[in-house]
C-alpha cells in the first residue's frame, strides 16, 4: 500500500500484569499525503511515551472504500459502515494482542489503520476472521518493525502548526459552547516560555511594535523553559485569526529558543 511504501518500502499474547499506563486524547486534522487531501485521526495522549520498548512491530489494515467522495475522503453513507469496521478490528487486534491503536489516515479511497505491536504472530488470523463479517470489502494488511515509531512521529503526529490548530479548536469548541461570538475583538492572553531571560528580553525587543502588551514575567525554580512571558493583544478569535496569531507566535518565539504554551480570553457574547 503506498503510504505504508513511503516509509518502509515494499499466539495469541497472555494478558499484561503491567499494562502500558496512558491517558488516550484523540483528534483530527486535515493534511496532504503523495498530493491527495488526506484525513488524519491520532491518538495525541501516547506521545508522551512513545515510542513503547514493548511494541516494536507496526501492522496496518487498510480497507478500500466502495463509496468514497470525489476527493478521497469518506461519504456520509458509508461512514456508518467504516466506522463499524473499525471499531470490530481495533477491539479484536487491542483484545487478544494487547496492541496500541495508534491512529488511521483516510485518503485517497481507503482507510488504513496503524497498530503496534510486541510481535508479528497470528494477527492476520484475527484480521481475516473479522474481515470475514464484511464481504464487500476489498482489503490488505502488512506489518514492519518499527522500534522508533517513525510512522507514529513522523507521519500520523501532526507538525507543530498543524498541533496548534487542534489545540486552538478545541478552545474555540469551548468558547462557543458558552455562546461566544469569535469575531468580536477582546484582550487575548499568551504565554509563552524561554530557556534564559535574555532569550525573554530579546524576544519581547522583537515584538516591541506588533500591539502586544506585556502583563506579567515569571521564573521557575528549575527546569527547562524556566522563563515565562505573559502577553496580551486586542484581537478576535475567529478561527482564521487565531490561527494565524499563534501560530506566528509560536514561530516567533522558536528563533528565541522558546515555546509557546498557548492562549486564553473571556466569553464575548
Amino acid at each position: 500500500m503506498g503510504l505504508f511504501d513511503k516509509f518502509f518500502g515494499d499466539k495469541k499474547q497472555p494478558e499484561k500484569e503491567n499494562p502500558i499506563q496512558y491517558t488516550e486524547d484523540w483528534d483530527t486534522y486535515f493534511t496532504n499525503v503523495d498530493h491527495q487531501l488526506g484525513s488524519i485521526m491520532v491518538d495525541l495522549g501516547i506521545r508522551k511515551i512513545a515510542p513503547v520498548a514493548e511494541k516494536p512491530v507496526l501492522i496496518w489494515v487498510s480497507v478500500k472504500m466502495n463509496d468514497p467522495r470525489a476527493d478521497g475522503l469518506s461519504s456520509n453513507e458509508e461512514s456508518e459502515k467504516l466506522y463499524e469496521i473499525e471499531d470490530h478490528l481495533t477491539g479484536q487486534l487491542k483484545n487478544k494482542f494487547d496492541s496500541i491503536y495508534i491512529g488511521r489516515l483516510t485518503s485517497n479511497g481507503s482507510r488504513d489503520l496503524y497498530f503496534y505491536f510486541d510481535n508479528q504472530f497470528l494477527y492476520d488470523k484475527t484480521i481475516a476472521d473479522v474481515m470475514i463479517n464484511y464481504p464487500n470489502y476489498e482489503y490488505d494488511f502488512g506489518t514492519k518493525e518499527d522500534p522508533h515509531w517513525s510512522v507514529y512521529l513522523d507521519f500520523l503526529y501532526p507538525l507543530p502548526a498543524q498541533l496548534q490548530t487542534m489545540h486552538n479548536r478545541k478552545v474555540l469548541m469551548n468558547l462557543e459552547s458558552h455562546g461566544d461570538d469569535h469575531h468580536k475583538p477582546r484582550q487575548v492572553d499568551h504565554y509563552l516560555y524561554f530557556n534564559t531571560e535574555d532569550d525573554r528580553e530579546n524576544f519581547v525587543a522583537s515584538i516591541e511594535d506588533s500591539g502586544f502588551t506585556v502583563r506579567n514575567k515569571d521564573t521557575k525554580a528549575d527546569g527547562d523553559y524556566r522563563y515565562m512571558l505573559h502577553l496580551t493583544i486586542l484581537d478576535p478569535v475567529d478561527y482564521d485569526s487565531i490561527n494565524e496569531r499563534t501560530i506566528n507566535l509560536a514561530e516567533s518565539a522558536a528563533n528565541f529558543n522558546g515555546t509557546y504554551d498557548g492562549w486564553g480570553c473571556p466569553i464575548v457574547k
